[in-house]
């Protein structure tokens, strides 16, 4: 004898994407609405003027704007680049660590080799280590996913200690100076392995993330490559029985993942801030699973999911001083938006119906 579950949850037949869209879009604004009277609640201060101080914190000025715009290319470049794992279910967690071994690598050459050779070789050998340290990061989990099927998920998280371990040790022996536990801006006078700026400070990596997401979205939906990563991620045993190598399918998207992740660092440390820390990644890793998995792994709605979150964190900053409210603040907002979006994914892939009997079964 059992009982019967109250409820029935079975899939959905797909959705049109004019219709997905406009029920997303009509959540956010829901999801808005209620951050508002939370607002109002909590803190009695008009929820349009915290509305309106966050958008100030993040499009104010014609810095904030971008900054805000190069943190969101920063945070869709991390999100591309762990996509085609996460297509080929394959959860890749360790896009933090693989974001920062890159700028390990990058910071490595820009101080051992700045004062040996000429700029453009600094900045190319960077380049290449960089790529090359992201995609040994990205193979060893896959290489044991592939082997001995270990957890990739604990795996690749475990990577990301290492990493940091990794900085940490090194960033020690570079400080500047001894003692500071810092290294602090690399090659400031000679500026040797730092990348040019086009026109100004911010669009370097607004360009990289903008040639990304073309490059992702025809790889994954038009290269035979991106097939086989589908077919993957749907069954492993209907791949192999068209006769596709996953082993090899595997290790060669995760080492893909991680030389992408790489550039990520590459272009941090070289290009952004000109230097190291084990808190320079600041997260974003961990964001960036957010990112793709709301987005469906889209990369265009990735660029709007991206905007959402930097927004909201840029304005935290100018809500906790202009308004005099705790800096977590706009944090809440933020978790109450995430709430809505991941239960609307959920209600748009699946259906809920109430069971017509709710007796015992023999």
């Amino acid at each position: 004898m059992h009982k019967q579950s109250l409820f029935h949850i079975s899939k959905r037949e797909a959705l049109p994407l004019h219709k997905a869209l406009l029920i997303r879009g009509g959540i956010i604004l829901l999801s808005l609405v209620f951050c508002g009277l939370v607002t109002t609640v909590l803190t009695g201060e008009n929820p349009f003027s915290v509305y309106g101080t966050i958008l100030d914190g993040a499009f104010g000025t014609s810095r904030r704007l971008g900054v805000t715009f190069r943190n969101v290319a920063i945070l869709l470049g991390i999100s591309l680049a762990v996509t085609p794992a996460f297509k080929m279910r394959f959860w890749n967690i360790g896009a933090e660590g693989q974001v920062l071994i890159g700028c390990l690598a990058t910071t490595a050459c820009m101080i051992l080799l700045g004062d040996k050779i000429p700029n453009i070789l600094v900045i190319l050998i960077s380049l290449i280590a960089a790529l090359a340290a992201g995609a040994l990061w990205g193979f060893l989990p896959a290489f044991f996913k592939a082997k001995w099927n270990t957890n990739e998920t604990l795996f690749t998280l475990m990577m990301n200690y290492v990493a940091t371990q990794l900085s940490a040790f090194f960033i020690i022996v570079w400080e500047v100076p001894k003692g500071a536990g810092k290294i602090g801006i690399i090659n400031q006078t000679t500026k040797a392995g730092w990348l040019p700026e086009l026109g100004n400070a911010y669009m370097l990596p607004i360009l990289v993330a903008a040639i990304m997401t073309g490059v992702i979205y025809i790889y994954m939906q038009y290269s035979k490559h991106g097939y086989e990563i589908a077919v993957v991620g749907e069954s492993q045993r209907t791949a192999s029985y068209a006769g596709i190598k996953v082993d090899r399918v595997i290790i060669r998207t995760m080492v893909l993942s991680g030389a992408l992740c790489s550039l990520i660092g590459f272009i941090l440390t070289s290009g952004v801030d000109h230097t190291l820390t084990t808190t320079i990644v600041d997260g974003r890793g961990f964001t960036a699973v957010m990112v793709s998995w709301m987005s469906k792994f889209n990369p265009f709605i990735m660029i709007a999911a991206s905007l959402l979150l930097v927004t909201m964190d840029r304005g935290a900053t100018e809500v906790s001083s202009s308004l005099g409210l705790n800096h977590s603040f706009a944090d809440i907002l933020t978790g109450i938006i995430l709430f809505f979006i991941i239960a609307t994914e959920f209600f748009i892939t699946y259906k809920v119906s109430l069971r017509k009997s709710g007796k015992k079964e023999g």
